[in-house]
């Protein structure tokens, strides 16, 4: 009788500690899941871009012509969708009075981000209805880009303009956009929105390369390199694909360094 129950008691301890151990092995066959789910990226974003020829999509008849905007998307990963509404020759002023902000505002929604580059056009006193003055009207309008984004619970960022190609004689990179710069800057303290600093940081990047490799970022091309430009072109503004890269990876610098949440969009390579 004694050695029936202590053969029971054996048996039961046995059943309880086999039970144990497949209860472990059970949880631990569902942590590795939950650890890849907590290391995925965040969720799905959309960035909008508001901006001029230097951040805009070109179509390939103009090849190797691009803008930032348009080699952004190489940079982030498949989580990001890019909205490129930068157009060629537009200014703060001259995108809201074709209604291309309202454009981008009737879509953006809460979470989403609106960077927003001009400097360019908004130079250019000649034509009234692209010049803005750096201290006054540039400032107001960018206001309502940064208004019209937040209005939908969107994030604006600013982005001051890429600097032109010019040297000075003894082989400084140039300042290109007079006040505009400083002026964007005061603004993004004022209304404590993100800037980064891409005039800044291209000018570094031009100084670093100097002269002559600076031009293989801008649209400096030889008579029939391309079949785009049989004739060859000499552009200070614009960017050929590779420059345009190089001016996305800067921009992509500058979410880092912003420590925006767009940062862990950013492909390991480049950050």
């Amino acid at each position: 009788m004694r050695k029936g129950i202590i053969w029971k008691l054996s048996l039961l301890f046995l059943l309880i500690v086999s039970g144990v151990a497949a209860f472990t092995i059970v949880q631990t066959s569902e942590e590795p899941p939950k650890r890849a789910m907590a290391q995925q990226n965040g969720k799905p974003v959309t960035i909008y871009l508001a901006g001029d020829s230097t951040v805009s999509n070109y179509p390939k008849s103009l090849y190797p012509r691009a803008g930032w905007g348009e080699v952004l998307p190489s940079i982030l990963d498949s989580k990001v969708t890019i909205r490129n509404y930068a157009k060629r020759g537009r200014s703060t002023k001259s995108f809201i009075y074709e209604g291309r902000l309202k454009l981008i505002l009737n879509q953006i929604q809460k979470g989403d981000y609106l960077f927003i580059q001009f400097g360019h056009n908004d130079e250019k006193f000649s034509f009234k209805r692209l010049y803005t003055d750096p201290n006054t009207t540039y400032k107001t309008y960018l206001k309502k880009y940064i208004e019209g984004a937040r209005s939908k619970g969107a994030i604006p960022i600013l982005v001051t303009p890429v600097q032109r190609y010019r040297f000075s004689s003894d082989g400084q990179a140039m300042e290109t956009h007079g006040r505009y710069p400083a002026a964007m800057k005061a603004l993004a303290r004022e209304e404590n929105v993100p800037v980064i600093d891409l005039a800044a940081k291209s000018k570094k990047l031009y100084q670093q390369l100097g002269p002559a490799k600076t031009k293989n970022l801008f649209l400096w091309l030889k008579a029939g390199e391309y079949p785009n430009y049989p004739d060859g072109v000499m552009d200070s503004t614009h960017f050929q694909v590779y420059g345009a890269r190089q001016m996305a990876q800067l921009l992509v610098e500058g979410i880092t360094e912003q420590n925006l949440p767009l940062k862990i969009h950013v492909l390991p390579k480049y950050r």
